[in-house]
């Protein structure tokens, strides 16, 4: 190939003869051109495209290609992070729900040994089966979240569970405390029972209202359940009196006492010195006279006293055991 060449600056025309080995160069030579124009225009798209308005997709590719590795890890990062605190609330939760465990099962007299909330209970069974839908597997990151999140209700479910079952028995052992159950002279029979009988002083037939327990002067006579004394004064016919109020209508009285350690208003405890054995009144000689009523209607008082021994009965066998 021949190339002429004309300039003013030239005398005359100038020609060049080109050859296979110079076209050859001269195309090699707009290749590595075009190579070097790529790169450059790629690293300045790669540096500064971010930046640039007027080429939001290409800056939001890059930018996620330059730093997908790093949001990975920054992702694992916050996931563990948020059941780190999932699993620190729980194991709370587990602390509060055995401390919860261990008072229920205290009121519910429950033994230790057979429901011990310091162990775990065992478990086993058969390895997972063949089956394409029972065929074991890793739990994934969004099915050990699933997991923990409901594992997490659960926990709280049981935690309301047991604070109501707690107050339901805690309210029935209060209700039991405050029931007639504990004799309140210590002697082993009653001379005159709760019913119809010869009245002893003007031998007609007459119902009484109690039970009698015969001791000498000065023996202690005790409450026969928690309450507040609600009459404590000198009665025609029951002579030194005692009322107590133990709630849900329940009163018992005391009768014939030589002395009254208690005035109204006070709050007794069951089993406390609240008199002693007495004469005073319309009585033949020494003795206690006992009534419960309920809404002011006399009760027998063995009903209430003969609970009281069953559940004596009872704590002592469980006690033995």
């Amino acid at each position: 190939m021949q190339v002429i060449l004309l300039h003013p600056r030239f005398n005359r025309a100038k020609s060049i003869t080109l050859g296979a080995r110079h076209i050859a160069l001269m195309i090699a030579g707009f290749l590595l051109a075009v190579l070097l124009a790529t790169g450059l225009l790629y690293f300045l798209t790669a540096r500064y495209a971010v930046g640039l308005p007027f080429l939001p997709f290409i800056g939001k590719e890059v930018s996620n290609s330059a730093a997908g590795v790093p949001d990975k890890d920054k992702y694992l990062k916050e996931n563990l992070a948020a059941m780190a605190v999932k699993l620190g609330e729980m194991q709370a939760q587990l602390m509060r729900l055995d401390a919860l465990g261990e008072r229920v099962q205290g009121l519910a007299g429950v033994k230790p040994e057979e429901f011990n909330f310091k162990e775990a209970p065992g478990r086993g069974g058969a390895e997972s089966s063949s089956l394409y839908d029972r065929r074991s597997h890793d739990m994934s990151m969004s099915e050990f979240q699933h997991a923990l999140d409901a594992m997490s209700r659960d926990v709280g479910y049981r935690n309301d569970y047991l604070n109501v079952v707690e107050t339901v028995l805690m309210s029935d052992k209060i209700k039991s405390k405050l029931l007639p159950t504990n004799q309140p002279v210590n002697v082993n029979y009653n001379s005159s029972s709760f019913g119809w009988r010869l009245d002893p002083f003007s031998g007609r037939s007459a119902f009484h209202e109690g039970l009698d327990f015969p001791a000498s002067v000065g023996t202690a006579i005790v409450a026969a359940a928690a309450g507040v004394v609600i009459a404590a004064e000198y009665h025609p016919q029951y002579g030194n009196m005692l009322d107590i109020d133990h709630g849900n209508d329940i009163i018992t009285r005391y009768a014939h006492a030589s002395r009254l350690f208690v005035k109204v208003g006070d709050i007794v405890q069951r089993g406390q010195h609240i008199a002693d054995i007495g004469t005073t009144g319309r009585s033949t000689g020494p003795h206690l006279h006992f009534e419960v009523r309920i809404k002011g209607v006399a009760q027998d008082p063995r009903k209430f006293l003969n609970a009281g021994t069953d559940l004596a009965k009872v704590a002592t066998l469980a006690g033995k055991q």
